[in-house]
């Protein structure tokens, strides 16, 4: 080879290292966006960001500074699992047939695609830590790295425990234990769900840092794996289930001290909604479930001593205030690596949850207090536009976390991108929003059971009820109606569906629910 052709050789092999070096170092500012996917369990819109100045939330309220706050986002079903199932699949109740706690979307749909597995396909490594489903359920169709769990609750009594069940004083925990031992003495089925762990106590002011508690290590765990992630060369997926602030109130002392409880408001509809069905109402056994709150009555029955109430909302706040330190942590940890350039950031609430309002507590009705949900999203190359009033449903985020990272929408998605509001929060937007709820013989007063099928417009909030065949699963005879005016009553106070002067109202808005969601898209 003579001298020109090596000096040629040698420019195209520079080059072509050059070209490479180049590829690789831009692999990573070109590649899709990473998403944070964090569920929050049993929160409702009682965050600063959302109006309340009482409640003391500094980074949920940064966050939604950054991003978008949905003021109008509502879940598909008023408890965990349904709840869970609709947003993981992009599909409504009626559609995953996971309408109550015990049914299973993998059970009746094996082969459904969630976000994380779709997400997958299109080349993200998928993380999950904590609650993203239902309790223990890690399905590792979902995620690369499915449950991930901090060492000191990776044991093996500890992994088919739920984390709302975890306690920190010695004390309470020998209590819980012993508590534990009667009830399945009494009642063996209570094994079958949470290894009969679930509910201790009702709160506890636990003497402890933040670490030192489920939701503080794994948001340590999750943090760690961050730094991890961020070294690879595919873009991650990473879901982060927080369990507070659900049943029972457990968080640091620091958190409860933020609040003097007598100064605390109450709820000023502690009364049961004029002239609602007797479906409509829940029952109180999720809170009958802590063994120091078993006493408690349906609401339609008697109320919660003033200082029950008022120590509930206490521990709901102080949770909700840990969980956001939490957070803030977590935000803090994102920009020091630098990822909040390129990573979608997405913040909800599975439902929403009484403190009294409507003399009830917990979920599980039809209630705009149940249904409404927190909704935060941060995403690159959307600048900061503050609010959205425009109706959205969490059955919408798979569609909007795919047109957001670039990748396919599947076909048969049952939800809608709202990446158009997030870059116009003013326009035209859904006609409605759809939720339902299954009333089950247990927890209804008249020991039947029953359908509820929901609808939110702009001013209305529409539902009728049917029987439900719980053999076929099916709807039976009509049972009733509800119509709360949202604007001349937003609170829910009075139904107005016996009113004569509604009945034309009642029949347009009859008609409209019977269209169902599709007819309540927006025109894109």
């Amino acid at each position: 080879m003579n001298y020109r052709s090596t000096r040629v050789l040698k420019a195209l092999i520079f080059l072509l290292l050059i070209s490479f070096l180049f590829k690789c170092s831009n692999k990573k500012e070109h590649r899709r966006p990473n998403v944070i996917f964090i569920a929050i369990d049993d929160l409702r819109p009682e965050l600063g960001c959302y109006g309340n100045e009482e409640i003391i939330t500094p980074n949920f309220d940064r966050l939604a500074s950054e991003g978008m706050l949905f003021t109008k986002a509502y879940c598909q079903v008023a408890v965990c699992a349904p709840s869970r199932a609709s947003i993981m699949t992009g599909l409504r109740p009626d559609s995953s047939r996971v309408w109550v706690l015990g049914d299973s979307f993998r059970k009746n749909m094996p082969d459904v695609v969630t976000i994380p597995q779709h997400f997958k396909k299109f080349g993200y490594h998928t993380v999950s830590i904590g609650k993203i489903f239902h309790n223990h359920m890690p399905d590792s169709v979902s995620f690369d790295e499915p449950d991930l769990r901090p060492a000191e609750y990776s044991t093996p009594d500890m992994v088919d425990r739920d984390a709302e069940s975890f306690y920190y004083d010695d004390e309470i925990k020998k209590e819980h234990a012993l508590v534990r031992e009667e009830r399945i003495k009494k009642n063996p089925n209570r094994a079958r769900y949470g290894g009969g762990w679930a509910y201790g106590r009702s709160v506890e002011i636990a003497d402890a840092k933040d670490d030192e508690l489920y939701d503080g290590a794994q948001t340590v765990l999750a943090i760690e794996k961050l730094k991890e992630l961020k070294d690879k060369d595919e873009p991650f997926f990473l879901a982060l289930g927080y369990y507070r602030p659900h049943l029972p109130f457990v968080a640091p002392k620091k958190y409860w001290d933020l609040y003097d409880p007598e100064k605390l408001s109450m709820p000023s509809n502690n009364y049961q909604p004029k002239d609602a069905p007797v479906m409509a109402i829940n029952t109180p056994y999720e809170l009958t479930g802590c063994y120091d709150l078993e006493y408690v009555k349906h609401p339609t029955i008697s109320s919660l001593s003033p200082d029950s109430a008022r120590l509930l909302r206490h521990g709901y706040y102080a949770s909700v205030s840990y969980v956001d330190a939490l957070l803030g942590k977590l935000m803090d940890a994102i920009k020091e690596m630098k990822l909040d350039d390129n990573t979608i950031i997405v913040v909800w609430g599975d439902h929403g949850w009484k403190l009294g309002e409507h003399n009830g507590w917990s979920k599980m009705t039809n209630y705009e207090i149940d249904i409404r949900v927190p909704l935060i999203v941060k995403a690159p190359g959307i600048s900061p536009k503050g609010k959205s009033n425009g109706l959205v449903e969490l059955v919408d985020v798979y569609s909007t976390l795919c047109d957001l990272a670039g990748i396919d929408i599947p076909t048969y998605l049952q939800g809608t991108s709202f990446k158009p509001l997030l870059e116009n929060p003013d326009r035209e937007w859904k006609s409605a929003a759809f939720s339902q709820f299954q009333r089950r013989p247990r927890e209804s007063i008249d020991g039947q059971n029953y359908m509820g099928y929901s609808m939110i417009t702009d001013r209305y909030h529409y539902v009728e009820w049917y029987g439900w065949d719980q053999t076929n699963k099916e709807v039976l005879d009509f049972a009733a109606t509800e119509l709360y005016d949202l604007q001349n009553d937003p609170e829910e106070n009075t139904n107005m569906a016996n009113q004569i002067d509604k009945k034309e109202l009642l029949d347009q808005l009859s008609k409209q629910l019977k269209r169902g969601w599709k007819n309540a898209q927006p025109n894109i």
